[in-house]
């Protein structure tokens, strides 16, 4: 009697539901990473002066949070590969009040 491995290893089809308002999604210019010892949070913030508004909070375990960064960076290399070099902005200057 031999026992299939990959049968059991093999992706189950998964349905998700991809609701119009969120189809639309939203613009951050910033955004805030804070993490405890069981999640990360990222914070999505449109910042226009003189205020922002958070768009959206993300909440993702820590390993989740290192296969975000590990793919964020792939598409990265690609963009650059196909597009050029993505050039930094100089951080805008804080000002007094």
């Amino acid at each position: 009697m031999s026992h299939n491995k990959k049968d059991e290893a093999a992706p189950q089809e998964m349905q998700i539901n991809f609701p119009p308002d969120v189809q639309r999604g939203v613009y951050a210019n910033q955004m805030v990473v804070t993490h405890s010892q069981e999640e990360f949070l990222l914070d999505f913030i449109f910042a226009a002066s003189p205020a922002g508004v958070v768009n959206a909070r993300v909440v993702v375990s820590p390993s989740h949070a290192k296969r975000i960064a590990a793919v964020l960076m792939d598409n990265v290399a690609k963009y650059e590969a196909r597009f050029g070099e993505i050039r930094m902005a100089a951080p805008a200057a804080a000002t007094a009040h």
